[in-house]
């Protein structure tokens, strides 16, 4: 049997089933950090198209499935990335100039300097750093979800990832394990369609990716991933499973990335435009503006006024880290040793040399005393 597809708002924005009991704060909220990120991405596609910033990695279409979902979540919960929940992040906790620091690699940028842009990761919301190797995360998420339980914490550990992941090791021994040893974690696979330029239906030969789950005995939903009320309802279900000790569950989260994966990836190669415009028509922001506007959350109009407060927060933010310093070069031998040896030191100064004789050394940063 095919899951049937949860869907609570449909794509005029009437509500089609039984909503949960939001409220009218929360709503405008999530509707809000949806902006943000598609605002945020606009910003940062048109930085890196002008050589300012080196890469990026937009959610154009899918801001219902990252924030619908990630705002189910409670603050002690644990949410490990794919790839483009880099925005859910922001809405838990992460600040705005530390997203920017990180897309500059400046000196302001606690990964310092040591990921590619968009990276990101924050101790105090619970979101750690995320590799581009794909499923990765899956079984460190596991561990972790498994150590929490070992501690009694009452926190869920949420893994977000893409549906080419499901081809993965990492997905497949993290389904297994989080079962077997019934941790506090849920699933959450973005079915956006495409796996760089691998179709979603050329990746699996199962009827759907929910059905993935019953291989590994636990239970899984299907959700229209660009009605972030659905994505929030279900995905609160299967955190409060979780946290009552009940077990992992799968969400699959069926969305469209309008944008190309990356900004090194040029869409149109394999990608029909019909099938593009089909889901530009879906837009999960525009759905939940007319919801919205419906129950008199929002005021007509109110949309644009909102979207020039998020375009000076952002700009002003983006202006103040482009100014910021570079990352210090010592940096290349700090951390793993808790004083940097002999051998590191030699290394580092043959390479400030050279860089100081080419003119690329920042100002201060002289050679270690050997």
């Amino acid at each position: 049997m095919v899951p049937q597809v949860i869907q609570l708002i449909d794509e005029s924005g009437s509500a089609v089933s039984q909503l949960p009991d939001l409220g009218k704060d929360r709503l405008r909220a999530m509707f809000i950090s949806m902006l943000r990120v598609r605002i945020v991405d606009g910003r940062m596609l048109t930085l890196q198209r002008a050589g300012r910033i080196g890469f990026v990695g937009t959610s154009t279409g899918m801001e219902g499935a990252q924030i619908g979902s990630a705002a189910a979540l409670k603050a002690q919960d644990w949410l490990w990335s794919g790839l483009r929940e880099g925005g859910a992040a922001v809405m838990r906790g992460l600040p705005l100039a530390e997203y920017v620091a990180q897309m500059y690699c400046n000196a302001n940028d606690t990964a310092k300097g040591r990921q590619m842009c968009n990276h990101f990761q924050h101790k105090g919301s619970n979101y750690p750093s995320w590799s581009s190797v794909i499923g990765t995360q899956i079984p460190h998420a596991v561990g972790a979800a498994y150590a929490s339980k070992m501690r009694g914490e009452d926190v869920v550990h949420s893994v977000y990832f893409g549906d080419g992941a499901t081809s993965s090791n990492g997905f497949h021994s993290g389904m297994n394990q989080a079962a077997v040893w019934k941790v506090p974690a849920v699933f959450v696979c973005v079915n956006n369609g495409w796996a760089i330029s691998v179709s979603a239906k050329a990746q699996t030969a199962a009827e759907t990716y929910a059905h993935k789950a019953s291989a590994y005995g636990m239970p899984a939903a299907r959700v229209d991933g660009n009605d972030a009320v659905a994505c929030y309802a279900t995905m609160q279900a299967a955190v409060e499973r979780a946290r009552k000790g009940d077990g992992p569950s799968l969400v699959v989260l069926e969305t469209y990335r309008i944008m190309g994966h990356s900004s090194s990836d040029d869409p149109s190669k394999y990608r029909d435009e019909d099938e593009v415009a089909g889901w530009i028509a879906k837009d999960p922001i525009q759905r939940l503006e007319q919801y919205l506007t419906s129950q008199g959350f929002l005021a007509e109009g109110e949309r644009e006024k909102i979207e020039a407060e998020l375009l000076a927060e952002i700009d002003t933010v983006i202006h103040e880290q482009e100014a910021a310093a570079p990352m210090a070069l010592k940096t290349l031998v700090e951390d793993v040793y808790a004083t940097v040896p002999g051998h590191l030191k030699r290394q580092y100064n043959d390479f400030i040399e050279v860089a100081e004789r080419h003119g690329d050394a920042q100002p201060g940063d002289g050679a270690f005393p050997l």
